[in-house]
């Protein structure tokens, strides 16, 4: 048991960078692939993930808390703060900090949250929360930035499916087959496993859309890059800091730093500059390879 446990953490370990060079070097059968399947791999992959974990939450234990509030203001706040920070200096580059902010908690953060020693009820609600206000306030929000057309159902369609499907399943799941779901929720590893085979698809998604991209010079991606990885660096600390005061600092550096990149993209794609599209598909790597580093430091803590 020794060997295999020294195993899963040596696994753990170097997982993400792994998949995340399978899909940098595969990028093109894996968008091949994908478009094959009609865009339906990722979702099923989130899907899959999201119903293992709720089968681990009671929804009786789900609550609005002060950290959920906290989060939410430096959410919304700081994405406002961003964008005037650099408008400034280019307002395209503004719009990709704006989003790389404004973007909900990432579906999958649970997962790794989890694996981190976060509460997983606490972040449970908080997925919940976040990307429902999201679709709320953001057409706000980029109304505010020029983006006239966008709507509250325009974005929830996008989130709500793949958030609530999930959580229901699970719940009928732990109601009418108590056994199933205990088992399932005593091998929430799986969760961890299915994250990287999307992982891999959403790094080969990322690779297509940066090789292709014709329309930004290789300096402004650098820059759009760059900015991306303050902000992701930033924002884990600010989260980490937040979740601190309330006893659970995994909880909260997930919460705001692990983003919902794919939500992100299409925001950026669909109602602002294209290119600011860059800076979130930049966040996709940065907030991995943090991922990846943390994982391997508790890991390394724990012994």
């Amino acid at each position: 048991m020794g060997l295999l446990h020294a195993l899963h953490r040596n696994v753990k370990t170097i997982a993400m960078p792994l998949a995340m060079a399978v899909g940098a070097v595969l990028y093109r059968p894996l968008a091949t692939l994908e478009a094959g399947a009609h865009g339906m791999i990722t979702p099923t992959f989130i899907f899959i993930m999201l119903f293992v974990t709720f089968c681990r939450v009671e929804p009786r234990q789900m609550r609005f808390s002060r950290l959920h509030l906290w989060l939410l203001v430096c959410q919304f706040v700081g994405c406002a703060v961003v964008y005037l920070s650099l408008r400034w200096i280019d307002p395209v580059l503004a719009q990709g900090g704006l989003i790389c902010v404004l973007a909900p908690v990432a579906m999958a953060a649970v997962v790794i949250g989890g694996m981190l020693g976060a509460n997983v009820t606490t972040m449970a609600s908080f997925n919940l929360i976040s990307n429902l206000a999201v679709a709320v306030v953001a057409p706000v929000i980029l109304a505010w930035v020029g983006a006239a057309h966008c709507t509250f159902g325009g974005i929830l369609s996008r989130v709500g499916t793949l958030l609530v499907l999930p959580f229901v399943a699970a719940q009928l799941c732990r109601w009418l087959l108590p056994r199933v779901a205990q088992w399932v929720a005593g091998y929430g590893q799986i969760s961890f496993y299915v994250w990287l085979l999307s992982l891999v698809f959403v790094i080969g998604r990322t690779t297509t859309f940066i090789l292709d991209l014709e329309s930004a010079d290789p300096l402004s991606e650098v820059v759009f890059a760059l900015v991306a990885l303050v902000i992701c660096l930033a924002q884990f600390r600010v989260g980490r800091a937040l979740g601190a005061r309330y006893g659970d600092p995994a909880a909260g550096g997930q919460s705001f730093g692990q983003k919902n990149t794919i939500l992100a993209v299409w925001m950026a794609q669909s109602f602002l500059d294209p290119i600011s599209s860059i800076a979130p598909t930049a966040y996709i790597i940065w907030q991995n390879l943090v991922n990846s580093y943390q994982l391997w430091r508790h890991d390394r803590i724990r012994g």
